[in-house]
């Protein structure tokens, strides 16, 4: 039986589907190549945003098919639970966000009664965060490592700590075991998540806090790259800020979402810190950490947002001067409190903002990357480019793409580039001789 998994939305997704995939190829399934040759579909979802939600129906309308099972996980499963399938009578079975460990059961019931599932329970301890992901079949350069899940912070916009439950760290123990197994079958770079990973061991009394996790992982051999997501400008503290200039193994980037450059709209979202204290952590990284690239979240269009605050939010831009940005417009979420604010932003204002919010941070980006120019960067070859023949891809320490000409067994190496030309969305170097690590 072969199972194919699609998955939508964010990096944590992306680390639950390959831990699913690892359950399922343990049960003796087999990779489906396409998803119309499965014939098992999970699909994984998100449910932060409008748009992702509605991707799921849809795809489930395009791929069921006589004697395909179709299941879903995810936020949106733990969001709607039985409502899914009573809406799209082919989805046979519903994971909730901690139950991915009882996929195996749950699509084995399925297949013996022919019967329909929906699992939506929280768990404590959570069990679901100690799978472990496949052994590796093939070089990877790359790979996430859950290291907390949910969320207490409850801003007015926000569906996660209704859909992920409150912070769960894992034990240090359970994180290191799974990082050094990762070393030991060649990854390079490890991607620490969460949805607050500042905040990670505060809910396990006297295990290691956040900094001392990557005091931990930065002493293990041959992991060359540590990278995290998501830090809350709330919770990033001096101590984990200090490291970037401490610990060698620290990429000089960090994704730090700011949502509104307003103190009136970050006090309505619940955000917990002010337009000040954000730029003074900025200005913190970039004092221990001058190379450091920074990247974040933004929102345009909250309830009551009027052009004052939209302004204060595009001042905010070309003050920090973000290499890369992600923006979107307020849409409401079930459960969430700005969804019952009074004056609600017709959508066509919402996107007039964000339009405009996109073009400045556009012109910001590219001057960025084209300040990159005559610069020499190690980067970390992942795979082939989709340049032409011979052209391979890689990252730098501060998280920008680099194309450049060289041979297929670079991949999973450091090596030394010199920066020709900066793109909108990429770099193009050339390979310096003999710098190859």
């Amino acid at each position: 039986m072969k199972f194919f998994i699609q998955t939508f939305g964010c990096q944590m997704n992306v680390n639950e589907s390959q831990k699913v995939e690892a359950l399922l190829l343990g049960h003796g399934l087999e990779r489906a190549e396409t998803p119309e040759s499965s014939d098992v579909l999970l699909i994984n979802t998100c449910s932060v945003r409008e748009k992702p939600e509605r991707k799921v129906f849809s795809f489930v309308g395009r791929l069921k098919a006589p004697g395909r099972i179709i299941g879903v996980m995810g936020c949106v499963a733990q969001q709607y639970g039985e409502r899914m399938t009573e809406r799209e009578r082919a989805i046979d079975f519903v994971i909730g966000t901690q139950n991915l460990h009882r996929v195996p059961e749950i699509l084995e019931t399925v297949l013996r009664d022919k019967s329909k599932r929906v699992e939506t329970r929280f768990y404590s301890p959570e069990t679901s965060l100690e799978i472990f992901k496949a052994p590796l079949t093939s070089p990877k350069v790359s790979s996430y490592v859950t290291i907390m899940q949910g969320c207490d912070r409850f801003c007015s916009y926000c569906i996660v700590p209704f859909v992920r439950g409150r912070e769960r760290s894992r034990p240090s123990s359970e994180v290191l075991e799974e990082v050094k197994a990762l070393a030991e079958k060649g990854v390079k770079e490890i991607i620490l998540l969460g949805q607050n990973v500042n905040r990670y061991g505060m809910d396990r009394g006297n295990d290691l806090t956040f900094p001392q996790l990557l005091r931990k992982i930065d002493s293990i051999e041959k992991i060359a790259r540590v990278r995290f997501v998501t830090s809350h400008p709330a919770s990033l503290d001096d101590e984990t800020i200090r490291l970037f200039g401490e610990l060698e193994s620290i990429c000089e980037s960090i994704h730090l979402p700011f949502q509104s450059g307003s103190d009136r709209v970050l006090k309505m979202m619940g955000r917990g810190y002010s337009r000040a204290l954000y730029l003074e952590k900025i200005e913190k990284l970039r004092e221990i950490q001058p190379e450091i690239a920074l990247s974040a979240d933004v929102m345009v269009g909250f309830p009551g947002e009027t052009e004052e605050d939209f302004k204060e939010t595009l001042s905010l831009l070309e003050t920090v001067q973000f290499d890369t940005l992600f923006s979107f417009r307020y849409t409401p979420r079930p459960m969430t409190r700005a969804a019952e604010y009074p004056n609600q932003i017709p959508e066509e204002v919402k996107l007039e903002r964000l339009q405009t919010l996109q073009a400045l941070q556009s012109e910001i980006t590219l001057k960025m990357n084209r300040l990159q120019v005559g610069k020499v960067k190690k980067v970390l070859v992942e795979k082939p480019s989709k340049r032409p023949d011979r052209f391979m891809m890689g990252r730098t320490r501060d998280n920008r793409v680099v194309n450049f000409e060289g041979p297929s067994d670079l991949v999973g190496r450091e090596i030394e580039v010199r920066i020709i030309k900066g793109y909108q969305n990429s770099l193009l170097g050339k390979m310096e001789e003999h710098h190859v690590y």
